[in-house]
């Protein structure tokens, strides 16, 4: 895993490389539906393939493998990412060792991997890290990879739960419910 100061060089230098190139690949699925789009992407899918791009830097494993959901719960929410082949065993344990990493970030209030990913600092993760002793993380694994179980009792770290979870949705596109939901 990298640590915070490798990361904050990768951001750098994507920050950076977005700059040069101001022009996305012409190979997002996206973008090759529609040729006027494939020649003026909107800015809302320039940022998102930047999202995606960074985030297979950042997690070390590629979004177009996995799959990431955000669940809202009563008591906070869960983060998961699975393989999407139940084969692909490089991804599952990627994601293991990503998840693990950033359970012991969050836990000490560093956000700094949402952060690169999104190129912004997510709603939620300032409240999150300012009440980090009001909420309890744990990782487990799952058959194709993990899911990070985030509780708290505190209703202001609820809000920020929440808040970072629906950036998460809206940001990674999963198409995840914004509502909170039951614990399954």
């Amino acid at each position: 895993m990298k640590s915070p100061a490798q990361i904050a060089t990768m951001f750098v230098i994507f920050a950076i490389s977005a700059i040069a190139q101001q022009k996305p690949p012409d190979t997002a699925p996206e973008m090759s539906v529609c040729p006027m789009h494939a020649q003026n992407p909107s800015p809302q899918d320039q940022h998102h393939q930047g999202v995606a791009q960074r985030g297979d830097e950042v997690m070390g494993f590629s979004h177009e493998k996995t799959t990431h959901h955000f669940r809202l719960y009563p008591d906070g929410g869960a983060i998961e990412a699975e393989a999407n082949d139940p084969k692909d065993t490089a991804s599952r344990d990627q994601i293991r060792s990503h998840f693990g990493h950033i359970v012991t970030m969050f836990t000490a209030g560093d956000f700094s991997a949402p952060m690169l990913i999104h190129a912004q600092n997510p709603p939620g993760s300032e409240g999150m890290k300012r009440l980090r002793n009001m909420i309890e993380y744990k990782v487990e694994s799952t058959e194709k990879g993990a899911r990070i179980h985030i509780r708290t009792k505190d209703s202001e770290a609820l809000r920020a739960i929440h808040e970072f979870l629906r950036f998460q949705i809206s940001d990674h596109q999963t198409g995840d419910s914004m509502e909170v939901t039951k614990v399954p």
